[in-house]
């Protein structure tokens, strides 16, 4: 009796409640927590695998939207203008309707370094009447020692100008080669819509000359 009484208060002191065996809820703690650990970690590579995906979709859908984006704002201007490179293309001069209100047209010209060519308007401003089918005249010439494809470019400002503008022949529709020393007269024919809007009064068109494999981008030479 005495020395049950002894241990107990041994055990007491320690802590430890009486019959306490600390082997028994330790083994019991690890086995019921081992599945808690698993589906957490089950979990965890569930939820990495759905991220991975989703980051591989949403890196897909950029490159796709990267890759239309240039086709889809070739459409946005040709609709709303902008840009000045709506400019309409027609074959003849049957819609043209002549209308007794004119307005001030700006010829403009500028060459891009990767071509060493001069090119200038033949005249720099003409009065225009509406719906009445017009011819300007640019000029080129080649001082260099061997033949120079180039190719231009338009543009019409205001922006909005642009599309009320036809063109029916135009040199920018195909390459232009030059040789050497060579000079000549290209023409743009066209016509202004007679429902241009009121409040334009003026005009600008303006052609830029690129050598054949150079970008658009680099930068221009010469203003005319």
């Amino acid at each position: 009796m005495t020395t049950e009484t002894t241990c107990n208060s041994t055990e007491s002191r320690r802590g430890r409640p009486p019959g306490f065996s600390p082997a028994l809820p330790l083994r019991y703690s690890q086995r019921s927590l081992a599945p808690l650990f698993w589906d957490v970690e089950l979990d965890l590579e569930q939820t990495n695998r759905k991220t991975v995906r989703r980051l591989a979709l949403v890196a897909v859908g950029m490159f796709g939207f990267g890759f239309a984006m240039w086709p889809l704002y070739d459409v946005f201007c040709n609709l709303t203008g902008l840009g000045g490179r709506a400019i309409q293309i027609s074959e003849n001069n049957h819609e043209a309707v002549a209308a007794d209100r004119v307005v001030q047209i700006r010829f403009d010209a500028s060459i891009n370094t990767s071509l060493p060519w001069i090119f200038q308007p033949k005249e720099k401003t003409s009065m225009v009447q509406l719906g009445v089918p017009t011819q300007a005249l640019y000029i080129a010439m080649n001082p260099e020692d061997d033949p120079i494809t180039g190719q231009a470019t338009y543009n019409v400002s205001p922006a909005e100008a642009s599309l009320y503008f036809v063109k029916t022949e135009c040199f920018c529709f195909t390459e232009q080669i030059l040789n050497s020393n060579e000079s000549r007269e290209m023409p743009v024919y066209f016509y202004i819509k007679p429902d241009l809007p009121d409040h334009i009064q003026e005009i600008t068109l303006s052609y830029t000359f690129f050598r054949q494999g150079y970008e658009p981008s680099d930068n221009v030479a010469q203003h005319h």
